[in-house]
Formats: C-alpha cells, sequence, structure tokens
C-alpha cells in the first residue's frame, strides 16, 4: 500500500487535553500504562513488555503511513504528562465473528485519571475527527464483558451489541455502531 498522506496524525485540542502524534518520548510512559494491572486486566490480562510496547508505538506510526489513521496520545494540558491513548486502526484481528473492513476504535486511560470525563473527552474527539476524516459506516470496538466503564462509555456513543466472542481465548463482546442505521 502507498503511503496516504498522513504520516503523522493532526494534533486535536479539547478543553483539557491534546491528542497528538506518539513519540519516542513516550516510551516509558506507555509502559507505565501497559503495565498496569487496573489497564491490563482488561487488555490482554498481562503486563507488556518494553519490547512489546515498543512495538505498539511502532505499530501507532505505521498505521498512519499505510492508512491515514491510528492512535494518538492522550496529554493533559495542563501538565503535560501522557494520560492514555485513544484511536482508530484495520487490526485485522483473527476471530469470529471478524471484524471485516469495519474499523475498529480503542481507548486506554492511565488509572491516575479515571473518573475525570478524559475518556468521554478524548473519545468524542477522535469519533469527530474519524467522521469528518473517514466516515466509517460501521465502527466496532472489542470490550471485556467486565468491563463496565468502558460498556458503559461505547453505550454513550452509541455503540450496541454486535456479538459475544472470545479473542485470544479470553470472553469479548464486539460492540458496533453504524452510521446508516
Amino acid at each position: 500500500m502507498a503511503s496516504s498522506g498522513f504520516d503523522r496524525p493532526p494534533t486535536i485540542e479539547t478543553e483539557r487535553l491534546r491528542l497528538r502524534a506518539h513519540t519516542v518520548a513516550d516510551f516509558e510512559g506507555s509502559i507505565s500504562i501497559c503495565n498496569d494491572p487496573i489497564v491490563t486486566r482488561f487488555i490482554g490480562g498481562r503486563p507488556y513488555t518494553p519490547e512489546e510496547v515498543w512495538q505498539r508505538l511502532q505499530r501507532y506510526a505505521g498505521s498512519r503511513v499505510l492508512l491515514g489513521h491510528g492512535f494518538w496520545a492522550i496529554e493533559e494540558k495542563a501538565t503535560g504528562r501522557l494520560a492514555g491513548e485513544v484511536g482508530v486502526m484495520n487490526a485485522k484481528r483473527d476471530m469470529d465473528p471478524p471484524f471485516g473492513d469495519d474499523l475498529e476504535v480503542g481507548w486506554a486511560l492511565r488509572p491516575k485519571v479515571h473518573d475525570r470525563g478524559y475518556a468521554t473527552e478524548a473519545l468524542k474527539a477522535m469519533l469527530d475527527w474519524e467522521q469528518r476524516m473517514l466516515a466509517s459506516p460501521c465502527l466496532v470496538a472489542l470490550i471485556d464483558p467486565d468491563n463496565a466503564a468502558s460498556i458503559k462509555l461505547a453505550h454513550k456513543f452509541g455503540f450496541r451489541e454486535r456479538a459475544r466472542t472470545a479473542y485470544r481465548g479470553a470472553p469479548s463482546i464486539q460492540f458496533e455502531k453504524r452510521r446508516d442505521a
């Protein structure tokens, strides 16, 4: 595939957050997030190795070059600290039912910033961007059935249950947001 010309994502500013491209400087903060048991409980169930975190950062950058979309780092404007990540991707997950051509959205935030509305603020900004730039007919989110906070957030933005399934042996729920409905 050729480069889309979106090698770096636009920076998106909200009232309290800055959604921006990940940088090498985010590596340590990303390790911290990807090793927090509150976060990993719902995304893989185990801490990520530094190698896996490094590969995630590279995947984010590569997705932008190949597909024109990916994940943003969520930065607190007031402190400059990494608060989490949010984005849209085509992960080509090996699962049943498959996502097909539907793009997947995801988010993860550092537990220290939970309950501040940051996830809502970041997801809204990302979904607004996605609607303007990509306008996918259907978006999907893969959420652990025990992750009540993410399920509530998905519902808040119009995602509805699509299928109960398993991903890598773990129970999962596929949620979808159809724009044609």
